[in-house]
Parts: C-alpha cells; structure tokens; sequence
C-alpha cells in the first residue's frame, strides 16, 4: 500500500476546499441555518413537540445530516470530475496508487469537508437550543457513516458523468427526494400510506433517526438495525466503486 501517495492525496483535497472556506464551508453552514431559522421558529410555533422531543431540538440531527450528506457528496464528486474534465485523471492512472488509495484519498478529504460543515451546523443550532448529546458513540458512528455513504456516492457520480448536468442527477433526482422523504422536518411515521411504508426503503430515514437517537437520546427506529443497514449500504457502495476504478471505466482515454 501506498500509504505516502494516499496520505498525500488527502491532504491536497482537504487543502482544495480550505482554499476557499467561504464557498466550501461558509455557505452551507448559512443556507443549514436559514432551513432552522424559517423552519424550525415558524412551524414550532404550531407543532411544539415531536416524538416527545421541542420541534426545534427534534430538527437539529436532520439538519446536521443534510450538512454533511451535501457537502460530502459535492467535494468528491466534484473534485473527481474535474480531475477527468481538465484531463489532470491521467496523473493519477499513472502514479503508483491503487482503486483503494485513490478511494482513501478523495474520501477521506470529502468526509472531512462533510464533517467540518456538520460540525459546524451543531454548533450554530447549539447556541439556539443547547448543546444535547445523550448518547456520543452512537452520533458518533452515524456521523462518520453518513459521511462515508455519500463520499463514496459522489466518487460514483464523477467516474459516470460526462458532462456537468449529468453531475447534478444525483443531488437532484435522487438525494433531494429521499431527503424531503427523510423524517429531517417530521417523523416519517405522520406520513400518511404508502409513504410512510416507501420510508422504510429509504436509508437516509435511518441515518437521521440514528443521528437524533444518538443526539436526543430518542428514535423511532432500533439505532442498531439502522446501523446494520447503513453498514450494508456502504459496504455495496465501496465494492461499486472499487470495482468501477479498478476497471477504468470513463477514466481512460
């Protein structure tokens, strides 16, 4: 293993998006509170407790979720992408470093900027609500597989993508979606049927519901078979995208 290449591809995509914090971490973490802003004091005047939790504490691990998820899929896709759209990708066929380096590499970097923004967004929705964290190990491994996920998701978005549109399918016709589908806003048992039962099919329900378990103490889903899922989940994403890199698919000429 190369562990010199892939440490220093780290850390050349961690200095990437810290060249401009203001684009890469002081955007979203704005647009993530403008969401608990208007969200949360606009609707919690009317609906004052969910699952037994304030509107406004019950929001805050969806929030901190969507900080992460977004920002952990546009880093390594975006990085991916444009490394194969200035033609750069040839250094990287070409230097020593395996499909698992480059995968350490690009994903180790996004999960960072993910987790800064995350991070970040707790800290901010704190100063409104508190700071709660009842059950830390249990944030902890939502937070890191959450990150993972959709790192790994956006290393597969650039490597299919030929053209900048096709690199906004994912965000827009997938992630959105299952994102309003999430429970991030409501608790996705008020759904009425079959959404509430299509949720059960959604993996981003139980990243927010493991995230709130770990952060309030209280979820409507076992954080251990939401965890066991989401294992699964990254566990097909990174043999995907192994798989993808170490075939050469759209990365050679």
């Amino acid at each position: 293993m190369n562990v010199l290449g892939m440490q220093t591809l780290f850390v050349k995509e961690v200095r990437r998006f810290m060249r401009v914090p203001g684009q890469t971490v002081l955007s979203p973490l704005i647009s993530t509170t403008l969401y608990f802003i208007v969200f949360g004091y606009s609707i919690s005047g009317r609906v004052h407790e969910v699952e037994g939790a304030p509107y406004l504490h019950f929001i805050v691990p969806g929030l901190v979720f969507l900080g992460i998820a977004n920002n952990a899929f546009l880093n390594s896709s975006s990085s991916l992408f444009i490394t194969k759209i200035q033609g750069t990708v040839v250094d990287l066929l070409v230097a020593p470093l395996g499909p698992g380096e480059l995968m350490a590499g690009f994903i180790g970097g996004a999960m960072v900027r993910g987790l800064v923004v995350g991070g970040l967004t707790w800290a901010v929705a704190g100063l409104f609500t508190g700071f709660s964290l009842e059950h830390a190990w249990v944030a902890a491994y939502f937070l890191l597989i959450a990150s993972y996920v959709f790192s790994v998701l956006g290393m597969l978005a650039a490597v299919w993508a030929e053209k900048f549109e096709q690199i906004n399918f994912f965000p827009t016709f997938v992630m959105l979606p299952l994102t309003f589908l999430g429970g991030v806003f409501y608790s996705v048992r008020e759904l009425p049927s079959p959404w509430n039962t299509v949720s059960l099919f959604n993996p981003m329900v139980y990243m927010v519901e493991g995230l709130r378990y770990g952060m309030l103490g209280r979820s409507i889903y076992s954080p251990l078979f939401g965890g066991g899922i989401l294992a699964g989940v990254a566990v097909v994403a990174t043999l995907v995208v192994y798989f993808v890199l170490r075939s050469g698919y759209r990365m050679k000429a």
